[in-house]
């Protein structure tokens, strides 16, 4: 094989907890990740030349950053040092994932160049340790490896498949103007530990296990909107316009800045779209795992 193209596949959190500061300094959380089908292109091609080419298509604000510290790189370069590959490799990444939104694009981009460099060489390695290298690269890499529906623990980073919902039609939206980094979420946070077990009435704890196991797969949360939208009031009024719009829930993607609502057909989604003429939308759905395996087969 000479050239493989694969999407990498964003995701939303339908519900995330942070449980605390760990030892390690991270924290801890508790979370369901869900695939959607918006999605960057990822393309590489047996080089000549003996090194990693990374061209980046879509986002000035990604392509501006030095080349080996992009997520693609870095999985690339792991994956020939595991196997002691010497041969080069040219690949070209177009985004359409906005960066830094809190929809897992970077982390996503880089498993599905795991995935695609192994189909690329024809190499295997044991899932074990190739999720070993995906948490090594971030704490939502392992989540896209896998896709569909996820229960992530620990840093988010140790991933738990979970039945599948029904389809939901998706508007994401994008503010161009607000970006929220991730360890800046964290400090407005101030996260402490918490305990889960104080008492058999931890409603919190049972909230969780029930949307885990429910076919609806209803009660969006976020423990990050509060210190969020407390700065960034914008965010907020996006909130109650997704809902004003028809949509039945709506929350912060991740830490943020995009916020997306859950709308009961793509016709209302597309509609609602028309609200934010300022803003980047994008009307999707989720994907199961079985669609989400499929998709990544089918663009070999």
């Amino acid at each position: 094989m000479t050239e493989v193209r694969l999407p990498a596949f964003a995701k939303v959190n339908l519900c995330l907890d942070v449980l605390g500061r760990r030892a390690d300094g991270f924290h801890e959380l508790r979370t369901i990740f869900q695939s959607i089908s918006l999605h960057d292109e990822l393309r590489l091609r047996i080089s000549r030349q003996p090194e990693i080419s990374l061209t980046i298509v879509g986002n000035a604000l990604l392509s501006g950053e030095p080349v080996h510290r992009n997520l693609v790189y870095r999985a690339v370069d792991a994956l020939r040092r595991e196997f002691e590959i010497r041969r080069g490799v040219e690949i070209v990444l177009k985004k359409k994932i906005p960066a830094r939104r809190g929809l897992g694009g970077g982390s996503s981009d880089a498993a599905a160049a795991l995935v695609g460099y192994l189909l690329l060489t024809g190499k295997k390695l044991p899932a074990a340790r190739l999720m070993e290298i995906a948490a090594s690269l971030g704490a939502d890499v392992p989540f896209f490896l896998l896709g569909g529906r996820a229960l992530g623990v620990n840093k988010g980073d140790e991933i738990y498949p979970l039945p599948d919902i029904q389809k939901r039609h998706i508007l994401v939206v994008s503010p161009k103007e607000i970006r929220v980094p991730t360890p800046e979420a964290y400090r407005w946070l101030k996260a402490k530990p918490r305990g889960l077990t104080k008492s058999a009435t931890n409603h919190r704890l049972w909230k969780f296990c029930a949307q885990c196991w429910s076919a609806q797969g209803s009660g969006l949360s976020n423990d990050f909107e509060g210190p969020v939208f407390r700065r960034h009031p914008r965010l907020a009024q996006i909130k109650r316009a997704l809902l004003q719009k028809g949509a039945a829930e709506a929350t912060l993607a991740g830490s943020g800045s995009a916020v997306f609502g859950v709308f009961p057909s793509p016709a209302l989604a597309r509609r609602a779209a028309v609200g934010f003429p300022h803003d980047q939308t994008f009307v999707c759905e989720t994907l199961s795992r079985a669609r989400y395996a499929r998709l990544m087969r089918m663009a070999v």
